[in-house]
């Protein structure tokens, strides 16, 4: 097989960084500026350096997805959304992390967990990865959990796969996280895309994580 015959697939590649700074220290994350030996030259690049994040698509026993919606200030929307946070330390579990924020955010648990997709926010302007969950078999945790901030006044709401797939196709939905694992989600279960492939990518990608 040639490379022009095989799966079309992102392609590694690793330049040497002469100098990395951290030039703003945020609450959250930070910027940081890399100078790149870019083929002999010097090439200057910014990005939010993240620490990586988990996102749930939770189903319940009827299909209907699990969405929350919360005031977002960058983009001044109270959006809605999967269940997501940040990664708690640098290398922690995917799994355990995306279990977590079921529990944070939705006071829910699972049974069943899967590998959904792996994509980058913006391969531009960020490093971070985000890794979305399959759950089902999903039932509320023993006790409910306290939150603060934007966090403390969620809105839960459970709605049909398909009435996502329109709102994200007529623009009124837009999270980046809902609308990559709504449509993978949807692309699977009208077989669209072979089951046994898409889970294969997901073991290739935690392999790599």
């Amino acid at each position: 097989m040639t490379a022009a015959d095989a799966p079309i697939a992102d392609e590694h590649a690793s330049y040497e960084v002469t100098d990395s700074t951290v030039v703003y220290e945020g609450a959250v994350w930070d910027v940081r500026r890399d100078h790149v030996d870019y083929d002999g030259h010097d090439m200057v690049r910014e990005y939010i350096d993240h620490t990586g994040a988990v996102a749930v698509f939770a189903e319940d026993d009827e299909g209907r997805v699990l969405v929350i919606q919360q005031y977002r200030h960058p983009v001044q929307l109270r959006d809605w959304e999967l269940p997501a946070g940040l990664l708690d330390h640098e290398g922690e579990d995917h799994l355990t992390a995306a279990q977590r924020e079921l529990g944070e955010e939705a006071d829910l648990e699972a049974d069943h967990w899967e590998p959904l997709v792996r994509y980058n926010t913006s391969s531009g302007g960020s490093d971070e990865f985000i890794q979305v969950y399959r759950a089902r078999g999903v039932r509320a945790t023993a006790s409910a959990f306290e939150r603060e901030a934007e966090e403390a006044d969620i809105v839960t709401r459970w709605v049909p796969r398909a009435e996502l797939v329109e709102g994200i196709l007529a623009g009124r939905l837009q999270n980046s996280a809902l609308v990559v694992a709504t449509l993978a989600v949807d692309a699977i279960e009208r077989g669209a895309v072979e089951r046994g492939a898409v889970e294969r990518g997901a073991v290739e990608r935690d392999a790599t994580a």
